[in-house]
């Protein structure tokens, strides 16, 4: 087995940034960091999840009002007085979450971030515990790195001529501006990564963050293999609602021209919002409208909102969805990118038709969040205007139409193969490993002739500042 190790799975950096969702007074009185804890508390003890299992949010938890002024009192910032009511932050919930500005999170929701354009994985140099080298695994369309010619695939070994190392990387690659010092990635003719070696090259491209809007059908393609094996090929980035009608001309494009197969990528793909989830289930279906896509569930006192999502075929507010009427579909996956909504799309669309995944075990996020806000009615309705903010805990349970939860270890393969920093091919490429496995399948219907890829021991190390919605699911 190979032993090379995987740092960082996911560095597109979005931070504080402003734009159209900010139009509040600018003359307001600053909220006091007990009225913010306040407004913390209630929001967790009417939608939480997990709120039986956290005695600080029983409803009789406290005998006065000074009793409760005292107890929030005792914490010195919002975030701590939100840490301490998660449930297991460890192993079960790992994904509720407290933001200091909510224009952040608004803009995320609708792909809107700071970022010079590329996503990577860091991983620790062969032989090494502390040396660091990274490979660009995706070049978003249209941003800084892919107008200066950046690729996927490209290795670097050092920034702003720093060699990386795990003291220094949070530093050096959370700026908004830094120069990216590439190397050459060689494996020196064997099949152990640990006589390779990663080797400046002199190349260097200087990238700073600008205000981006991604849209997240990162490709949509038909590859023509046979006169009768036509496949849709979708790189999808992120359930975003303001997206949906790109989503649905993408199936257009595959319905008119004939596909026999569709391959969903989802290697990247965090989440979003639930509904868009249901929405590309139909797209890739259509022979279930009506019938229950999905499941969601939440705490004992907020069961008059447990609600089925249901397949349609049509999009509330723009038309006919396109739908495809397959029984199979193919989605590539990776172990610590690929979660929440996306894991509902496979879940969800197992008890109906055939689904192949290919790549690695899936994060393993079942539950769904909502944003709450210092409102009357923790909606952005009648915002407090003296803070910015808002908390995500999560709400509720998704589960299929079988009441079956994704697993918390994630969604196991049907075909295990890891995308290695020597062997990034082209995205929608034939050739590309994650693909060109399930075209195999698809031409051969044999699995035995897939033959997964030699794993790698990953171990992670979390840069300070990551995407605000990785790994998320949300209900709008």
């Amino acid at each position: 087995m190979r032993n090379l190790k995987l740092l960082l799975l996911s560095c597109i950096v979005a931070f504080t940034i402003t734009s159209c969702f900010e139009d509040l007074d600018d003359n307001i009185t600053t909220t006091s960091a007990l009225d913010i804890n306040d407004f913390v508390w209630k929001g967790m003890n009417v939608n939480y999840l997990y709120k039986s299992e956290i005695p600080n949010l029983a409803n009789d938890r406290f005998s006065s009002n000074e009793e409760y002024t005292e107890y929030l009192s005792d914490f010195n910032a919002p975030e701590d007085l939100f840490e301490s009511l998660k449930y297991l932050p460890e192993s079960v919930d790992r994904f509720s979450r407290i933001y200091s500005n909510y224009f952040d999170l608004l803009n995320a929701q609708q792909g809107i971030s700071l970022s010079n354009g590329i996503e990577f994985n860091l991983y620790f140099v062969p032989g090494s515990d502390t040396e660091v080298f990274g490979a660009i695994t995706l070049v978003l369309n249209n941003s800084v790195a892919d107008d200066l010619g950046l690729e996927r695939g490209q290795i670097f070994r050092a920034v702003n001529n720093e060699n990386l190392n795990v003291d220094n990387i949070n530093d050096l690659l959370t700026t908004d501006s830094y120069t990216l010092n590439f190397a050459d990635y060689d494996n020196n003719g064997t099949s152990e990564p640990e006589d390779d070696t990663i080797t400046l090259n002199g190349e260097s491209t200087e990238l700073t963050k600008v205000t981006y809007t991604e849209n997240p059908v990162h490709k949509a393609e038909v590859i023509s293999l046979t006169p009768s094996i036509k496949i849709g090929y979708l790189m999808y980035n992120g359930f975003r609602s303001n997206f949906t009608n790109e989503l649905n001309a993408a199936f257009g494009e595959f319905n008119t021209a004939g596909i026999s197969d569709l391959v969903i990528d989802l290697r990247y793909n965090g989440g979003g919002a639930v509904q868009t989830a249901a929405y590309l289930g139909s797209m890739v279906t259509g022979q279930f409208t009506g019938e229950v896509y999905s499941k969601t569930f939440y705490n004992e006192s907020l069961q008059s909102l447990n609600r089925d999502y249901l397949f349609a075929n049509t999009i509330e507010g723009a038309g006919a969805i396109n739908s495809l009427n397959l029984s199979k579909v193919y989605v590539l996956t990776t172990n610590r990118r690929t979660a929440s909504a996306s894991e509902l799309l496979i879940n969800s669309l197992k008890p109906y038709i055939d689904v192949v995944v290919i790549g690695e075990n899936t994060v393993g996020k079942t539950q769904a969040s909502i944003t709450l806000y210092d409102s009357p009615t923790f909606g952005f309705e009648n915002v407090n205007p003296g803070h910015t903010y808002a908390i995500q805990p999560l709400v509720a349970n998704s589960t299929n139409v079988n009441d079956q939860l994704v697993p918390s270890g994630g969604l196991i393969p049907d075909i295990q193969i890891t995308e290695s920093p020597s062997t990034l091919g082209t995205l929608g490429d034939i050739n590309e490993p994650l693909l060109a496995t399930a075209i195999v399948d698809i031409l051969t219907s044999d699995r035995s002739l897939n033959r997964a890829n030699d794993t790698f021991n990953f171990r992670l190390f979390k840069i300070s500042k990551t995407h605000p919605l990785e790994q998320d699911m949300y209900i709008d």
